[in-house]
């Protein structure tokens, strides 16, 4: 079927075999091509959810040490910085 989207092949090694044998399992009488398609899509989302929880705790971890150096620096060290660079 002509389509404009990507298309994969995937061979079906036993990697492949032992998953869409578990995918089988969950989502009996789908054939082992829209296994496939949906062992992506659940993995997909769980990826994105890992993605998502690392990020959140990135941002906790600065939001923790936020503003912790700015005793650092005393008032106007950027001004005077920036007043060494060429014009």
């Amino acid at each position: 079927m002509p389509t404009a989207r990507h298309r994969y092949q995937i061979t079906e090694t036993d990697e492949v075999s032992r998953a869409l044998d578990a995918a089988e399992k969950r989502w009996p009488g789908e054939t082992r091509a829209r296994l496939i398609v949906r062992l992506i899509a659940e993995s997909g989302a769980r990826v994105a959810e890992v993605n998502e929880l690392a990020m959140r705790h990135r941002l906790a971890a600065l939001d923790a040490i936020a503003g912790s150096f700015a005793e650092m620096y005393p008032p106007g060290y950027l001004g005077e910085l920036r007043a060494e660079w060429p014009a």
